[in-house]
């Protein structure tokens, strides 16, 4: 996978990431304000952060198409597993949540089943 490649489909798990994070604020900021604005999905609507998380989810959709172009999808789904890992790490630190050790394990499993399949298809390309 070239450079770049590598860099643009980077920012798949990274945007997904984010999004989750702004729409867990979101959450919580809609039901803060539920009362002022009209209901939990009132608040959502009116919600900064709601608005961030959609604007991240179409960034994160013309990157993934980007990546769909040059990468087969057998090779670029299961590279976006990451994403999984990337937001349980990021929950931990922003949110503060727990994390069990059978959830680490598992994360030191997706991400050894993405480098096998990266050095797979490094090895493929040679």
């Amino acid at each position: 996978m070239s450079r770049w490649l590598w860099m643009t489909w980077l920012t798949i798990p990274v945007l997904n990431t984010l999004q989750q994070l702004f729409l867990k604020l979101g959450a919580a900021d809609a039901t803060s304000s539920a009362v002022a604005r009209g209901g939990w999905f009132g608040g959502l609507l009116f919600s900064p952060w709601f608005a961030a998380a959609v604007a991240a989810e179409i960034v994160c959709f013309v990157v993934w198409m980007t990546v769909l172009s040059e990468l087969d999808l057998s090779l670029a789904f299961p590279l976006s597993a990451a994403s999984y890992v990337f937001i349980m790490l990021m929950a931990w630190i922003t949110f503060g949540e727990h994390l069990e050790i059978r959830e680490i394990v598992g994360s030191l499993v997706i991400l050894g089943g993405i480098w096998c399949l990266v050095t797979a298809q490094a090895a493929n390309d040679k």
